[in-house]
């Protein structure tokens, strides 16, 4: 069992304020920003504690969203994208307004409907340098950026890889409407004579990297 100071116990759970919400070590939360015109914070609860004086306390490890990272939001980071940090924080139980989860991106990209709980993280993050694990991903299209989730992409059933509409002369409004799409690389080659295949959801995990 874990030792704590003096004074203090672990506690195995806690009903956030105001809810039925029960919340364990290893939950994902929501914790409420000194700024409240800022988005809530996302943190992984490790341990719970109360005091003496029946304060709760929980030590958390935070998710830094892409802007708060020194690199700052890229194009290829989705709206419900965290990093995971080195970043270990004690704060009162107070301040969380909610749970939520964070998926792996895989899990992520295979949810049918994405609700305002749902996150994903594909990264760690080292808060103090700005260094990502891991520091390669896969990347698509020609220009070469890693997957986002919230952008539409469409499939070469040639060469397999997945592109940006925008990357290959089409809006997004064509791109919904294509039974079938062939790169200008493939398109070219008088040698493919396969059956057309449908689109797969979103890219896999096998792009270039």
């Amino acid at each position: 069992m874990a030792k704590t100071r003096p004074g203090k116990k672990d506690m195995d759970s806690y009903t956030i304020r105001g809810t039925n919400k029960v919340v364990k070590a290893g939950d994902c939360v929501l914790m409420r920003p000194s700024d409240t015109s800022k988005p809530p914070y996302v943190a992984r609860v490790e341990k719970i504690e109360q005091d003496n004086r029946g304060n709760v306390r929980v030590r958390v490890r935070w998710y830094y969203r892409p802007e708060e990272s020194l690199g700052g939001r890229r194009q290829f980071h989705g709206a419900k994208e965290l990093f995971l940090s080195d970043h270990f924080d004690v704060q009162s139980a107070h301040t969380i307004e909610g749970k939520c989860i964070v998926h792996s991106f895989k899990n992520y990209t295979k949810l049918e409907n994405v609700g305002s709980e749902d996150y994903y993280c594909r990264f760690e993050y080292k808060a103090a340098t700005g260094a990502f694990t891991p520091d390669r991903v896969a990347v698509y299209c020609k220009c070469e950026m890693p997957y986002n989730p919230d952008d539409l992409m469409v499939q070469c059933e040639g060469c397999k890889d997945w592109y940006h509409p925008a990357c290959v002369g089409m809006t997004i409004e064509e791109a919904k409407k294509l039974d079938h799409f062939v790169c200008s690389e493939c398109s070219s080659d008088d040698d493919m004579k396969k059956p057309p295949t449908p689109f797969p959801a979103s890219p896999g995990s096998d792009g270039k990297v």
